[in-house]
């Protein structure tokens, strides 16, 4: 469990970014067929320092290993963009990557 891509990229000023986040996925359907628990991503983040570049809550509308993709200003070629997530289990993942 756990695991992301991030890729980040800077240019004139703006970073795009694409970020897959491995993860199952499960809705309460899915997991009642089964026989397994739901389990989906609730909260994702993404930081530049101790700035908030991407929020979203989230449910089991994502389909299985999602893939986010956003654009931010303020940051540039060699900051870290940090990405957070947590799970209606409670597990999470934080990674970093450098900007390119």
């Amino acid at each position: 469990m756990g695991n992301m891509k991030i890729k980040a990229k800077e240019k004139n000023g703006i970073v795009k970014a694409k970020v897959m986040v491995k993860h199952e996925m499960l809705t309460y359907n899915m997991a009642k067929k089964k026989g397994k628990e739901a389990n989906f991503i609730t909260y994702i983040t993404g930081k530049v320092g101790d700035k908030v570049v991407f929020e979203a809550s989230t449910s089991q509308f994502l389909s299985k290993n999602p893939l986010f993709k956003f654009k931010f200003k303020g940051a540039k070629k060699g900051d870290e963009l940090t990405m957070s997530w947590i799970d209606l289990k409670g597990n999470s993942v934080t990674e970093s990557k450098k900007i390119k």
